[in-house]
């Protein structure tokens, strides 16, 4: 902020910094509808909220803190993360994990020497100014890859490796950012080559295990409400954070695959812990993107429109293109899946957030790297996002409507020993016109009311199931896995989904 004598908050203050920050909310609430009506990432509608509230824009706050906007910044990408990892399937993304982690590795690295050695001849940038800005720009966003793939309907292939990539890519480009920040190009890349692999070595063994542990606690401890448990599983996915960090790990990476852990341990109270989970992930967003537009000076970005666009160019055309290429030519990718993989590098808050560290370090002529990065986001992101389901549509990877999965919460009886199963039927599911008794349930499982239309029944086994029906479920605690598995084999298979090949776990007759 503007520098002067500081001045203690006061009610009046508080009452107008809620007002201010519920205003900001509600327009980046009403934005989004725009954004997903246009396919534009809702980040450019934040950025530009925070761009008209800062000293060139209506608004005239000066706000010049680099560091509390890296701060920031971590912070709420920790909670993106964390939304992102509860989110993603483990069926999804297991067959394609070596594919991720090529390209979050390998493929990083191509992309930082093919970038750097453009900015260096094109721009003029020196060596260490030229891998600083190579390093930044050549992470994918999490927050930009889980908002636009998850409304187009791409093959499970395709968008498990993206999700998985931009998850697990900010580790090794953070160290990369921060080792050429603070000590420029290293003399010996294999100490540096080493250092990243210790770390994200600590960070991946300290996610794994705190999500683990997180997961049997919250499975075997009945909370007495259940709104405690969406805080809980918050806190567990922030705890892997500071653990992985405070123990010179990646801390991005501890906190991923913790969330991604409890994101697929069938928790209790799951639909309403993955939308607190997601409502926390929305105000990460916004608040860091309307930051980070105050941060920016308009005025100033003239000087680095050129540069931002040969570098940006070089990125997409040429950097990310020969990444996927190299990194995918072990596993056989159709030629289709990698061209879209290429122009699916979307580019958000994760790059401009890491622009502020070599400013924070004192890094000669940062603010212009802040400046070319901004740009550089702002114009591609406002190419590539609107341009992804036309592309995927001309590639024919588009797979049309998938049925919903199904809606399933679960409450536990902790001295019955015991769950009951809330099962919301949405409209794509197949569960409709399936009979009760054709659900065939393990033992120990039974439907015990249906709701439809606000009015309740028992049903009978020959009761037929219909779209907009809600069932109450109970299973006693050593089948729940197994009914719910069955449950949602049905969902998208139909009364046959055993003989058709949907795995919902054969039931005990």
């Amino acid at each position: 902020m503007s520098q002067g004598r500081e001045r203690p908050l006061t009610v009046h203050h508080l009452n107008q910094l809620l007002l201010l920050c519920s205003l900001v909310l509600l327009v980046a609430v009403a934005a989004v509808r725009i954004s997903s009506r246009s396919g534009l990432p809702s980040l450019l509608v934040y950025l530009g909220i925070g761009i008209a509230m800062g000293q060139d824009g209506i608004g005239h706050i000066q706000f010049n803190s680099a560091e509390l906007t890296q701060v920031f910044g971590y912070a709420a990408l920790v909670v993106i993360l964390a939304e992102g990892g509860l989110g993603t399937k483990w069926t999804e993304i297991r067959p394609v994990l070596p594919v991720s982690a090529a390209l979050a590795t390998v493929g990083v690295a191509v992309s930082v020497g093919v970038t750097a050695t453009a900015a260096h001849f094109l721009v003029g940038l020196e060596w260490r100014q030229a891998l600083i800005i190579g390093a930044v720009v050549s992470s994918t966003d999490a927050a930009a890859v889980f908002s636009v793939l998850r409304r187009i309907p791409l093959p499970p292939r395709v968008t498990g490796t993206l999700e998985a990539e931009s998850g697990f890519n900010d580790a090794p480009v953070v160290i990369l950012v921060l080792a050429f920040s603070t000590a420029g190009p290293i003399e010996h890349w294999y100490v540096l080559l080493g250092e990243i692999t210790l770390e994200l070595a600590i960070g991946a063994v300290i996610g794994l295990a705190v999500g683990w542990l997180g997961a049997w606690g919250l499975r075997h401890v009945a909370l007495p409400a259940s709104g405690l448990y969406p805080i809980a599983v918050m806190a567990i996915a922030v705890t892997a954070y500071a653990a992985g960090a405070m123990a010179h790990g990646s801390g991005f990476l501890a906190v991923y695959l913790a969330s991604m852990v409890l994101g697929n341990a069938r928790l209790p109270h799951w639909p309403a812990t993955r939308g607190f989970a997601e409502g926390l992930g929305w105000i990460a967003q916004i608040g860091m993107f309307v930051l980070l537009g105050l941060l920016v000076s308009p005025h100033e970005l003239g000087d680095d429109v050129v540069p931002a666009l040969l570098i940006g160019l070089a990125l997409t055309v040429v950097a990310r293109p020969l990444s996927v290429v190299l990194c995918l030519l072990p596993f056989r990718v159709p030629w289709q899946e990698q061209t879209l993989m290429s122009w699916a590098g979307l580019r958000g808050a994760v790059p401009i957030v890491l622009a502020t560290i070599p400013m924070v370090e004192g890094v000669e002529g940062s603010r212009r790297l802040f400046n070319i990065v901004f740009v550089l986001v702002v114009v591609y992101t406002l190419v590539q996002g609107p341009t992804l389901p036309w592309l995927a549509g001309k590639l024919r990877l588009g797979t049309g409507a998938e049925a919903a999965d199904l809606g399933i919460e679960s409450a536990p009886l902790e001295r019955l020993r015991g769950h009951l199963l809330s099962v919301d039927i949405p409209e794509e599911s197949k569960m409709h016109g399936v009979e009760v008794a054709e659900l065939r349930l393990p033992k120990g499982a039974a439907v015990t009311l249906v709701v439809r239309g606000g009015t309740s029944f028992v049903p009978l086994p020959t009761t037929m199931l219909r779209h907009g029906d809600e069932l109450l479920v109970v299973t006693t605690d050593p089948v729940r896995d197994a009914a719910e598995r069955r449950l949602r084999a049905v969902g998208q298979g139909g009364k046959l989904a055993g003989w058709l090949g949907v795995d919902g776990g054969e039931p005990e007759r």
